[in-house]
């Protein structure tokens, strides 16, 4: 048991990330019963369908699960107006998790009145701190080696030492780089109170990623993936790590015109050349040229299965990977030390 563990009732220390076209309450519900923190994406939607999606996912397990704005993207208004409708649905034991600083007074205090705990994702000490100072329960400290928008410029390990130095009481997890058991198990051994992952939830059989993404994230390996910019519709000024395709392997930019078509509620919604949006199962057209969220992690996610089947393998590995650090600390330690000396290779575009 970990302080964020304990902090949300979760049986494992693993946060599964709240990605847009990925995590549905299908996902969210599965990943929750499994014992981990599922997570539901409220990304762009509309304050109605988004209460209605926590009902969903409030339907489908009796254990703590989370939800996840984006306020870069909605603005503070509409993240509000996000948060007044689902709060209400959450049950409770329920989590709040931000990508980035919450941003609006009135935000943290609806979700503080609602008594669920706000976990932020960060990637920089200064956001860090003001998440702290708003009122986080837990920080999310996001490296670069993460699939998705990136928030800050370092790697995992420098981030967390650089934040747990200066904040040794705060409930901290991590994300970029967890796909396994051990990783889970080495993060906290580094200092962490467990991890969030991403990747590693992309092909579960649960996810609503698109089927070319869910193969595509199977067969990649971590130098498949690069940092980039071009994905900006929709979401400007925000690198992001994606696998590589058409678009990232040609220096020339192509038009902006629609490559595709998302169906939302029984309506289509175009998608342009270079849209943030990511393919879900309810894409249709040039998929290949789409972004594909995705970190380092992909050399370690290797099939398709069951949320249930993957948490249950992150349990079986992490506890054991714990029980060995216990019996043999220093040879434990030595290899946390090599293992973080190892060189990071960012390609940006």
């Amino acid at each position: 048991m970990t302080r964020l563990a304990a902090l949300l009732g979760l049986e494992l220390p693993l946060l599964q990330a709240g990605m847009g076209a990925v995590a549905g309450p299908a996902l969210c519900a599965a990943v929750s019963r499994a014992g981990a923190g599922g997570t539901l994406a409220l990304y762009k939607e509309p304050p109605a369908r988004a209460a209605r999606l926590v009902r969903e996912a409030a339907a489908a397990t009796d254990r703590p699960f989370g939800v996840n704005v984006v306020p870069e993207v909605t603005g503070p208004a509409r993240c509000l107006d996000q948060l007044r409708a689902v709060l209400p649905e959450l049950p409770r034991g329920g989590f709040v998790t931000t990508f980035g600083l919450l941003g609006n007074a009135d935000a943290v205090r609806a979700v503080q009145a609602a008594g669920h705990p706000l976990v932020v994702q960060t990637g920089t000490l200064a956001d860090a701190e003001a998440a702290l100072g708003q009122g986080a329960a837990a920080l999310v400290l996001q490296g670069t080696e993460a699939g998705g928008h990136l928030l800050g410029q370092d790697p995992v390990d420098r981030l967390l030492a650089t934040v747990r130095a200066r904040h040794p009481r705060a409930v901290l997890a991590v994300a970029g780089g967890i796909a396994t058991g051990k990783d889970l198990a080495d993060a906290v051994a580094r200092g962490a109170d467990g991890a969030m992952a991403g990747t590693l939830f992309v092909p579960a059989e649960e996810s609503t990623a698109h089927p070319e993404f869910k193969r595509r994230v199977i067969e990649a390996a971590a130098d498949d993936t690069l940092i980039t910019s071009l994905f900006d519709i929709g979401w400007p000024h925000r690198p992001h790590r994606v696998l590589r395709n058409p678009l990232t392997t040609t220096t020339d930019r192509a038009p902006a015109t629609f490559i595709a078509t998302t169906r939302v509620d029984g309506r289509n919604h175009p998608v342009p050349r270079y849209s943030a949006a990511a393919p879900g199962d309810a894409t249709t057209g040039r998929i290949e040229e789409m972004a594909m969220y995705c970190g380092r992690s992909c050399t370690r996610v290797t099939a398709p299965h069951p949320a249930a089947v993957v948490v249950a393998r992150i349990r079986r590995e992490y506890e054991a990977e714990r029980q060995t650090a216990k019996g043999a600390p220093n040879a434990t330690t030595a290899a946390h030390t090599s293992r973080s000396e190892e060189p990071h290779r960012i390609q940006e575009r």
